[in-house]
């Protein structure tokens, strides 16, 4: 481990690594936190949610959201994302001022470590970019020699043109500085200064913050907009491999001092550069987010038919046993369209375009290198995505959960965003107050009222709530959903998204109709005399050693 260590020194900075290791050293030897292992199981699923995304008066939002857990998901959800919690400036959170304090408004250190007694967390790492209203930056503008290299002075050259952009906004922004106007990068915004990997300094400063966020209780660490880390003017700036290197650098130094952390990549592209992250299964990141699956779900869904999602999922691989996905379909952000480049056909992408703006969603756009423009984001709660209006509100639900019952039993770890959780709508005020496309789905909910909500039978959000903890607890409870469990795509019907999962003796066959249509099925029974469907506990029919199943519109079965 040490010679690997050194090895990816020598790759990043040739000029310095002696000295840079030995420093890296002394830092290893001050943060020995854990030697322990992880491994995932069926039990693991990971609730994202704001530190505030749930508020009660009076009340620090961190408590409310501990109390909130306990109180209604305690046992069937065990690990919690919380979305960036520093200290910020902009990017609701993901312009973080100070790497190390909570931001005042939600709590403090005390309330994150009461909740990783109960929960396993993720932090976030934001570690591609800083707030320009950070110490770091504003000592930097002053002419501190301190930080003089921690940020990329860029004068603008024609080789920019190669740059990969997320945004539909400049690449550089001008700033006073003490020696006068610098042309600084900046990936996503003005607010959000890129910082510079080629400066041993800042990397050990980065470094620190990692193995400080294992110390105060990270059993995920989420390496934000990790793909854009590492700048050569004259490429594409994505996916370099110096980020690679850096990236299993980390890996190898959280291998020596906390063994139970677990890497997890944030790289909204296409699927292979996405799965890249995982490196050769051992060295890089043990979980990747499956960005198709979003834009996947959603085409299959809308377009009454799982032929995409299923020729994909055919394709779909882990390096390792020490590797899975992070299967996700809403969070803080949109629903990429990058990720569904290569799968779907331009036509099918821009038909989603155009049903989102129909259910009164928002679109975002980046630019690319001919000048043009192309949509980049839909930004739309999930279930107002799915949603159509010829389609009766229960019709609706059933969709909705049945889609979250795809990324509930497909190989990896479920990710639940709040809002599918709890059944939120677009938040359209929101947009109006921030004039960021994104807050349609990042409302604050009143936790009374929304107390009174999921414990109504006729609202929405008590019927997406409880059908979404009865498939969750249903889940955990099987070791056939492990992440380690086989997984074989089935190609029964166009109208079916089918597979098996299986692991030791234990076998489910998960059947998904994705139409509007009852869909009759009959295959040969591979499981049990009395086959059972887990979800609604019902026994499905057997005739001839032959599974006589009908589906109804939008059904998911588990069979066992």
């Amino acid at each position: 481990m040490i010679q690997k260590i050194y090895e990816k020194l020598k790759f990043l900075y040739p000029n310095e690594t002696d000295k840079l290791y030995y420093k890296l050293m002394d830092l290893i030897e001050q943060y020995k936190i854990s030697d322990k292992d992880i491994d995932l199981t069926e039990k693991d699923v990971i609730l994202i949610t704001y530190g505030d995304s749930i508020k009660k008066d009076e009340e620090k939002p961190l408590h409310t959201l501990h109390e909130f857990l306990n109180d209604h998901v305690k046992g069937i959800i065990n690990t919690v994302h919380i979305l960036p919690f520093f200290p910020y400036s902009s990017d609701d959170g993901f312009s973080v001022i100070d790497y190390k304090k909570v931001n005042p408004d939600l709590g403090n250190w005390e309330d994150i470590e009461k909740l990783s007694k109960d929960y396993n967390l993720m932090f976030d790492a934001v570690i591609n970019h800083i707030s320009k209203e950070s110490e770091w930056f504003q000592e930097y503008l002053k002419g501190n020699p301190k930080y003089k290299d921690y940020f990329i002075e860029q004068e603008p050259v024609e080789e920019l043109k190669y740059v990969t952009r997320p945004r539909a906004l400049p690449l550089l922004h001008i700033y006073e500085t003490k020696d006068g106007k610098k042309h600084i990068w900046t990936t996503f915004s003005e607010d959000q200064i890129d910082l510079n990997y080629k400066s041993t300094d800042l990397f050990l400063e980065m470094v620190e913050i990692l193995l400080f966020y294992a110390k105060k209780g990270a059993k995920l660490i989420r390496l934000d907009a990790i793909g854009y880390l590492w700048k050569e003017v004259g490429t594409s700036c994505i996916h370099l491999e110096q980020t690679h290197k850096m990236i299993q650098l980390f890996r190898d130094i959280l291998d020596l001092t906390a063994k139970d952390i677990i890497l997890i990549t944030e790289t909204n592209v296409p699927h292979k550069e996405n799965i890249s992250y995982f490196g050769d299964g051992y060295n890089e990141a043990q979980m990747v987010y499956n960005f198709s699956l979003p834009p996947l779900v959603l085409h299959s869904f809308l377009s009454k038919n799982a032929h995409y999602i299923s020729h994909w999922a055919n394709t779909l691989e882990t390096p390792s046993d020490k590797t899975t996905f992070f299967n996700f379909l809403a969070s803080h952000d949109g629903i990429g369209l990058m990720p569904a480049k290569g799968i779907l056909k331009d036509e099918e992408i821009d038909y989603l375009v155009e049903h989102t703006l129909k259910n009164k969603g928002l679109v975002s756009y980046k630019s690319n290198p001919d000048g043009s423009k192309s949509p980049y984001e839909l930004n739309i709660n999930y279930f107002d995505a799915l949603y159509e209006e010829n389609e009766d509100m229960e019709l609706n639900i059933r969709k909705f959960v049945s889609a979250y019952a795809i990324a509930s039993s497909l190989k990896g770890v479920p990710g639940i965003y709040i809002h599918s959780l709890l059944g939120s709508r677009n938040y359209y005020e929101g947009v109006k107050i921030t004039g960021m496309n994104r807050t349609i789905n990042r409302e604050k909910l009143n936790y009374n009222q929304l107390e009174k909500e999921i414990n109504d039978p006729n609202s929405l959000r008590y019927k997406i709530f409880n059908a979404m903890k009865n498939m969750l607890k249903i889940r955990t409870t099987h070791k056939v959903f492990n992440p380690k469990a086989k997984q074989k795509v089935l190609f029964l019907d166009d109208k079916v998204f089918s597979f098996i999962r299986e692991l030791e003796d234990e076998k489910v066959l998960v059947l998904t109709n994705v139409s509007n249509e009852e869909i009759n099925l009959e295959l040969k029974n591979e499981f049990s005399e009395n086959p059972v469907d887990l979800l609604s506990n019902k026994n499905i029919e057997v005739e001839n050693n032959k599974l006589k199943i009908k589906l109804k519109p939008y059904e998911t079965l588990w069979i066992k």
